[in-house]
């Protein structure tokens, strides 16, 4: 049994993205939304980390990791570190590589606030990198649209992990509503 669910979003969004709402919906529509954490990631790596790992750390029972694009990579390093589950939706399977082309200054889509993306934060993420997961900690859930990131990657790097791969649909992952049973069942909820 979960204890809650830690949501972790994506580069350049917020808890204010569509999917961070929409699950915060779900779980105050189950009398569970003091179950529900969706921080305001740093969008310097190392500090994002911190912020997730101390969520984590502060919770007596363990939280299901729920992880967007570059949050999935984060999901990953942390259900790793913590022994905890993670549901990742077009992860950032190697996040150092598919932000490499950012550097230099971003706006958050959300917030319109711009900030700096340096090749440090590469690095950063590059520390991070895993050699291999344990598959039956994750639910991987991709759409084939994706046109940020390859869905491909997301399969083979999780091999072996519960997946549901779905054809066309976009980055934000479009089938994200009808997803939710399996998600929160996943969760534990």
């Amino acid at each position: 049994m979960s204890a809650g669910i830690l949501y972790l979003h994506g580069f350049c969004s917020s808890p204010a993205s569509w999917k961070a709402r929409i699950l915060a919906d779900q779980m105050s529509a189950r009398g569970q939304g003091d179950r529900f954490f969706c921080p305001a990631l740093s969008t310097v790596p190392h500090e994002a980390i911190s912020q997730a790992e101390a969520i984590i750390e502060a919770q007596p029972e363990q939280l299901t990791l729920v992880g967007s694009s570059l949050g999935g990579f984060y999901a990953t390093c942390l259900a790793e570190k913590f022994d905890l589950r993670a549901v990742l939706i077009n992860p950032a399977v190697v996040a150092p590589i598919s932000l490499n082309e950012f550097i230099g200054t971003q706006t958050n889509l959300y917030t319109n606030e711009s900030f700096e993306f340096t090749a440090e934060h590469v690095e950063q993420l590059r520390a991070l990198e895993l050699p291999r997961v344990t598959p039956e900690r994750y639910l991987l859930l991709v759409e084939t649209g994706d046109e940020v990131l390859d869905y491909r990657q997301a399969v083979s790097r999780y091999a072996g992990c519960q997946q549901m791969v779905l054809e066309g649909g976009d980055h934000s992952c479009t089938r994200f509503p009808d997803l939710l049973p399996q998600l929160l069942e996943f969760c534990g909820l």
